[in-house]
């Protein structure tokens, strides 16, 4: 047996014998297939294809071989391979099923159709994941309930520490930007204004939409970000780690150790921070309405004292704590829906951040609504 392989023909009377020989894989195949492909028997000639003599076949060669069969059949002659090992005829029976496939059958590309699909799919979804956030809620306030029961279950160790991540390490970030948007209002504000001769009410504009809307909305996007990933994040880590499957082992309740003590921190501080980024915000308006509309300090404050009243503050204090419990719910139940690997840690981070914004907005148009309809 040669290494290479080959091939030969040679009649036999009314049958032409095809003898292939030698090693028969893709290494050697490209040669073999020229030949093969130059096989033409004479008119009426029956064609037997030996195979005694082929060492190494893989599906390669197989695949030539069979094809070579098919088209002489094809072409109306007699074509059978007469003898076929026992090592190779589990190739040829392979590609024989291949062969007896149906053609795929490829559906037409409808892009309203698919639209129509992935909004159903993620419709689905979204009904799956607000059912299973509320059942989280619902057992988070059952744990609540229990452990204002027996105030001895609450860690008020773990609440201060997370009440200083939460709150005093987010005061940098919270007044800086804070103070940065309170500019760039009063800034954009007394530029419209001053086509009207009305640069004053800039005071009013700052005031009324910094004090209900934009501080502690600011806030909440900014706590969102920092500290509701921070939550998804801390807790997910423990699960991959499978420290929260241990808690569990020991009867130790996660939600009780991991969660409460989060919402609790995140819910006192949150009006803190929003009281801050009012006045951060109101400072940087002040500063470029002394530099930019010549008003004095005494100026500003009279005329923000007789424009904004009381309630627009504490509209926004109210919305405060809603918000900490929205961002704080959403980041701990996506910490605790991470599933064993660090990629899945990323991918609910992200999602908590994206989840807490959306519910932010949503929440505020609700209040929004509801201060309006009562004449707040």
């Amino acid at each position: 047996m040669s290494l290479a392989g080959n091939i030969e023909t040679r009649p036999d009377g009314s049958n032409l014998i095809v003898d292939a020989s030698g090693t028969w894989t893709l290494a050697t195949i490209s040669g073999l297939d020229k030949q093969v492909r130059a096989i033409a028997p004479s008119s009426g000639q029956s064609v037997s294809i030996d195979l005694r003599n082929v060492g190494l076949l893989d599906t390669a060669g197989a695949w030539v071989l069979f094809r070579l069969r098919e088209r002489l059949k094809g072409e109306g002659f007699q074509a059978e391979f007469p003898h076929v090992g026992d090592s190779h005829e589990g190739l040829f029976h392979h590609i024989v099923e291949c062969e007896e496939q149906p053609p795929m059958n490829l559906q037409k590309f409808h892009p309203f159709r698919r639209l129509a699909d992935r909004t159903g799919y993620q419709s689905y979804q979204m009904w799956l994941e607000t059912k299973a956030m509320l059942a989280f809620f619902g057992e988070m306030m059952l744990t609540a309930a229990g452990a204002l029961l027996r105030p001895r279950r609450l860690k008020f160790t773990s609440i201060v520490s997370h009440m200083e991540q939460v709150g005093i390490n987010a005061m940098p970030i919270v007044g800086l930007l804070t103070f940065l948007v309170g500019v760039v209002l009063t800034f954009q504000g007394a530029d419209q204004l001053r086509r009207f001769g009305a640069e004053i009410f800039t005071v009013n504009l700052l005031g009324i939409s910094f004090l209900r809307e934009t501080g502690i909305l600011m806030t909440a996007i900014i706590i969102a970000g920092r500290s509701g990933s921070a939550f998804a994040a801390q807790i997910g880590t423990m699960k991959v780690n499978e420290e929260v499957d241990a808690m569990r082992a020991l009867g130790i309740n996660p939600i009780e150790l991991l969660v409460l003590p989060r919402t609790i921190a995140l819910i006192l501080v949150m009006p803190l921070l929003g009281f801050y980024a009012d006045m951060a915000g109101l400072v940087g308006g002040a500063l470029m309405a002394v530099i930019s509309l010549d008003l004095s300090i005494g100026q500003f404050l009279t005329q923000l004292q007789s424009a904004v009243p009381m309630w627009s503050f504490w509209v926004g204090i109210i919305k405060a704590p809603v918000f900490a419990f929205a961002i704080a719910l959403v980041g701990c139940y996506n910490g605790l829906k991470v599933e064993g690997s660090a990629e899945s840690v990323g991918r609910m981070t992200t999602r908590a951040v994206v989840q807490s914004i959306f519910l932010v907005i949503v929440i505020d148009a609700v209040f929004s609504v509801i201060f309006s309809f009562i004449g707040i």
